[in-house]
């Protein structure tokens, strides 16, 4: 069996793709599977990390000012699809999958035109312009939110949720084994603060504006902060003996099972996480992404009582302040848990793997 794997750009479109790699090769053995990402792309980088060979594209998107690079768009998706073509041709697979970014859109329109059964896995609750243009020609379209058909043909939907890392999904960490690798007091509440893999301006300055008021509510704090706020960070968090700060977290299985209260970005594979963990979460989405997507993604959320969004604007006066609140409210805390704990989908890697084995059984058969 051959699969190929198109798209990237950003962790929450490789990571999944990854994670659906990892799963067919676990049911299939022997199965081939070759990624086309886009030239110059974080995935060109971590895909071969992962153990497994990526094809670049020479596509690039629509730079969002005045710039000449905006004049070689046309022709580099001009080249993408000859080459996308002749990638299908040579390569032959059985099933080719879509999983967002810039290179998954020349490959999966290649093999809707070739006849290859084709699949999308859209992360977020809100489709690109690229995806609903794709909905339409391809066969399967798996999703992590309710009401898609608002964007795609509804009997071409399944709901199998978002991928996420094994260590997300069989968290074997509890509260007390991180508390004792952050050096923790148990009896004390944790909120745990995530901007992204880069971290997030002004969630990095809500949190600094308001170390005093958790420090006064004896609230602790781990804090990831990325690069560019670290050093500030650090030596802002001197003055507290409760705040841990890093500028990135890799066991993010420890740090979840440590907290009572997540900050976090609105990212799609980040509320897929968030889902799994069943803790009490306030979502400020980054306004920096495509269409807003991340406000819609949160919104899902906290129309299920499920999480609390704030705005990236307001964060800086109120996050703090809400967290507090929120942490002497037990009765909340538990509302918010319970709801978010329920939209956690554990197998999405399987569900969306069982779709495309009976994809490549319509194509052989």
């Amino acid at each position: 069996m051959k699969v190929i794997i198109s798209g990237g750009g950003t962790g929450g479109h490789i990571f999944p793709a990854v994670a659906i790699a990892n799963e067919l090769k676990k049911r299939v053995p022997g199965v081939e599977i070759l990624f086309v990402g886009a030239e110059g792309r974080m995935e060109m980088e971590k895909v071969p990390k992962a153990g497994y060979n990526i094809v670049g594209l020479p596509i690039a998107g629509i730079v969002r000012s005045l710039t000449l690079k905006n004049l070689l768009v046309p022709f580099k998706l001009y080249a993408s699809l000859k080459m996308a073509r002749k990638i299908l041709v040579d390569f032959n697979p059985d099933v080719v999958i879509g999983v967002g970014g810039y290179a998954s859109a020349p490959v999966l329109y290649q093999a809707t035109k070739l006849g290859i059964p084709t699949l999308i896995q859209e992360q977020n609750s809100y489709a690109g312009l690229t995806n609903k243009i794709l909905g339409k020609r391809v066969n399967r379209i798996c999703v992590a939110y309710e009401n898609m058909d608002k964007y795609f043909p509804a009997d071409k939907i399944v709901m199998t949720g978002n991928p996420v890392r094994d260590e997300i999904v069989n968290n074997k960490r509890d509260r007390n084994f991180g508390i004792e690798q952050y050096k923790l007091n148990p009896n004390l509440k944790t909120v745990l603060v995530i901007g992204g893999s880069l971290g997030a301006r002004t969630i990095n300055l809500s949190v600094n504006n308001g170390l005093n008021m958790l420090n006064q509510y004896n609230i602790q704090v781990i804090w990831q902060t990325g690069k560019s706020y670290y050093q500030t960070a650090t030596q802002v968090a001197m003055g507290y003996k409760n705040v841990r700060v890093n500028e990135f977290i890799y066991d993010m299985d420890v740090a979840y099972a440590t907290a009572d209260l997540i900050i976090s970005r609105a990212g799609a594979l980040s509320i897929s996480e968030l889902c799994l963990m069943g803790k009490p979460t306030i979502l400020i989405p980054s306004p920096n992404v495509a269409e807003d997507h991340q406000t819609k993604n949160a919104m899902a959320l906290v129309d299920k009582h499920a999480a609390i969004m704030i705005t990236d604007t307001d964060s800086i006066g109120t996050l703090m302040v809400t967290a507090s609140e929120l942490i002497k409210n037990p009765e909340k805390m538990e509302t918010l848990a319970s709801n978010i704990k329920k939209l956690g989908i554990k197998n999405s890697a399987e569900l969306i793997v069982k779709e495309i084995l009976g994809l490549a059984k319509t194509h052989n058969s």
